[in-house]
Order: structure tokens, then sequence, then C-alpha cells
């Protein structure tokens, strides 16, 4: 079985939509999904997710399903130093070094200020949405991999958003989220592709075959979007907050 975890295109957040520039990025992104087989979609709730998905799937006849679990990761910890509400996947190199233990599969969410946010259930209601669509498809969460049930070579598409996208491959590969969240970036109309791996009969795990790719951008001379970086370089005035 393949993933396809796509990114929405440019987004205007005020407008829950996207922006010119987006508009044209989910069109070249239709261009390219049109030919992949998708044999079923799922789609975030928020505007900018479903008119992505709409100018892929208006044109391959597929409806697709709405989760709520797929909308933008929102969980937010308070800051032990400030007490003020913070957003869990923006922290600065010099907070991430303090606590170290943020970056351990195992311990990241006992860290005291993410053990006392909605981070772990908002964590785990997005873990338990994917593997409900997973067993749904002949695979079936058992520890850390997956019993297959029905291995088969379907094509999956989940339009949504660059956070929640970094939490579902963090269940996938039993990785912490903080990693993802803080040294990779999908920009706008991005694909990220994953692929199940059955060297065993009956049991899979899951491979990342692409994170984030653009190519259909490149292709049409469409640069990609800046959004889910920081500035390059610290004397600039790319996006530093």
């Amino acid at each position: 079985m393949r993933l396809l975890f796509i990114r929405h295109g440019d987004p205007d957040y005020e407008k829950d939509s996207v922006t010119e520039k987006g508009a044209r990025e989910i069109g070249l992104l239709a261009d390219r999904l049109v030919n992949e087989n998708i044999a079923a979609a799922y789609v975030s709730p928020l505007g900018r997710a479903q008119v992505t998905a709409q100018a892929t799937l208006s044109r391959i006849g597929l409806a697709g399903t709405t989760c709520d679990w797929m909308r933008e990761f929102d969980g937010t910890v308070t800051m032990p130093q400030t007490g003020e509400k913070h957003i869990f996947w923006d922290f600065l190199p010099s907070f991430l070094e303090k606590y170290p233990a943020l970056y351990s599969p195992e311990s990241w969410q006992g860290v005291p200020f993410v053990r006392e946010s909605d981070v772990p259930q908002k964590y785990a209601a997005v873990c338990k949405g994917l593997d409900g669509v997973l067993a749904a498809h002949g695979y079936v969460r058992q520890g850390r991999h997956y019993a297959v049930t029905c291995a088969n070579r379907d094509t999956l598409a989940f339009f949504c958003h660059f956070g929640v996208t970094c939490v579902m491959l963090s269940h996938l590969f039993g990785l912490s989220p903080v990693p993802l969240l803080h040294h990779f970036a999908a920009a706008p109309s991005s694909v990220t592709t994953v692929y199940t791996e059955e060297r065993r009969e009956g049991v899979a795990l899951f491979r990342a075959a692409a994170l984030g790719d653009t190519s259909h951008l490149y292709a049409a001379k469409e640069p990609p979007s800046f959004s889910a970086r920081f500035c390059e370089v610290y004397d600039s005035d790319e996006r530093h907050d």
C-alpha cells in the first residue's frame, strides 16, 4: 500500500483557503495526481485542505472522506519559564537543548510540560484516526508494526497540513514528533510518499520514499512557497517568528 500525505496549497489563513499562488499550486498538483490511481482520499475539515483536495478529486471523480482528526495539529503547552501558552511545533533551539527527552520516542510525552498539556490527548486522537483508516484498508497496528490482513497496492491520499503529517509520520515510524516538526519542512502542495514493506508475510512496516516533494512545481517553473520554513540567515527579512 502507498500513502500520499499532501499539504494544502499556499495558505490564506484569514480566509482559511489558498492564495492566488496557492490556486496555481493546487492546479499543478492536480495535474500530477490525476495519474496516481488514488483508491481513497481523506481530507482535513479545514478550508485550505478542502479546496486543495477538491481540485484533484473533482477531476478523478472521487469523493473524499472528511476526518476531523486530520485538522492541523494545534496542541499547546505551558512554557516552563513564562507560563505562557505555546504551540507544540515551534520551539527555539535554545529551548530544545534544555529538554533532550523531547527527542526520545519513549520519553517525549513524559516531559512535565508536555504531560500536563493537551498534546498527548491530541496526539493519541490522530494516531487512533490513522490506525482506523489503515485497518479498514488491511493493515492493523500491533505494537510497532502492522499486521497485514489484506495485502494490497492501493494508494491512499491524505489532504491535510504539515504539523499533523509530522504526527502521523512519527506514529508510523516509531519516532518522537519533535525532530520531524522542527527539522523537516514540507512546502505547500508538496507530496510525501510512504510505502508498506512486507518483508515477512503478514508483517508490515512503513518507509518514506519522498518527503515534501514539489517536483510538480519545478516542472512548471512555479517556485515553492516559503511557508513552513523560517529565515535561512538571521540578517534577512524572511520569517523569524
